[in-house]
């Protein structure tokens, strides 16, 4: 068994390495048990339990700790840790810092449906938000597609102003032009991909900023509580998720609409499984508005930390971990 830091993690997930393994991952068949939400009987602390295997030689699960209060103490809400174990003996294989993995799979996971719904000649990104997903989502969308301008708006512009410095210095290879929204309405209408990874739980994006050929990337909202774009949002795009049960029940921006009547089931084309097995085109045309509404699934906390483990070389004279 080897435990893998932060770092370790960060250091073996390359991107387009890890999109690809997420597209092969669904492509095969797995299990992923709805996840057990156990309350700690403290506050609002929790616990979540995220198991997953498929055909592949190793199943996981994905330990997470939600204790709000942390905050007044100034430490992280949720902790999060991921365990492999070998499927043919149920021997430990590795343990894995689940925050950076989380981190990387979702973003992974928005970059492999942008591949399948947004347009080929999209160049201009808006990130709606700037906590720790934000950096991950505008790297990955630059990797799969040939965005040139991004464009970055947080409720308080001092920690856009912040992002946007990082990323001109990480992202200094690329010619891309990262700058500062300051009208989120006119940045909406301006961009080919809108990515929105917030808390928020009254809309910020609004349907009739929208116009033909746009892709919308929903990744904050995770309880029917929350909700990044309104109805109308909903109403005008071919919808995509990447499970269909969870986005029923976990996603605010589907699950309200459905209780409104402003979409029926139906308005849900297809799935990361549909399109990974090429059992939906996609993008059916230049014109269309897509939407990617990410809820987060356990296969790609399983594919990811295969990935890790797969690509780790131990030191001379080591033996491999088994």
């Amino acid at each position: 068994m080897i435990h893998f830091d932060d770092v370790a993690v960060a250091a073996a997930l390359d991107r387009m390495p890890l999109i690809e393994a997420l597209n092969e991952a669904f492509q095969r068949d797995s299990i992923a048990p709805p996840r057990p939400h156990y309350s700690l009987g403290r506050s609002d602390a929790s616990l979540l339990l995220m198991p997953a295997w498929d055909s592949s030689p190793n199943l996981g699960v994905k330990l997470v700790t939600v204790f709000p209060e942390n905050a007044s103490a100034a430490l992280p809400a949720v902790h999060a840790c991921y365990v492999l174990f070998d499927a043919q003996n149920g021997s430990v294989r590795a343990i894995l810092d689940g925050h950076e993995l989380t981190l990387r799979r979702t973003s992974a996971a928005s970059a492999l449906a942008s591949r399948y719904l947004s347009r080929p000649d999209s160049t201009k990104l808006l990130m709606i938000g700037t906590g720790s997903l934000a950096p991950h989502l505008i790297e990955s969308h630059c990797r799969v597609r040939p965005i040139d301008s991004v464009r970055i708006w947080g409720r308080t512009p001092a920690h856009a102003g912040r992002l946007a410095e990082r990323l001109a210095q990480s992202l200094a290879a690329q010619p891309i032009r990262i700058e500062v929204a300051a009208d989120l309405g006119e940045a909406a209408a301006w961009a080919d991909i809108i990515s929105c990874a917030t808390l928020a739980r009254d809309p910020l994006i609004q349907g009739q900023w929208l116009h033909a050929g746009q892709h919308v990337d929903l990744v904050g909202s995770y309880n029917p509580n929350m909700r990044e774009a309104d109805a109308l949002t909903v109403k005008r795009a071919a919808v995509f998720v990447d499970v269909r049960s969870s986005a029923i029940t976990d996603s605010g921006e589907i699950a309200q609409a459905l209780r409104s009547g402003d979409i029926g089931p139906g308005h849900i084309l297809a799935d990361l499984h549909d399109l990974t097995r090429q059992r939906h085109p996609g993008r059916r045309s230049a014109s269309e508005i897509t939407l990617f509404k990410s809820v987060g699934h356990a296969l790609e906390d399983l594919a990811a930390a295969q990935l890790v483990v797969s690509r780790y070389r131990p030191p001379p004279g080591a033996a491999r971990p088994q």
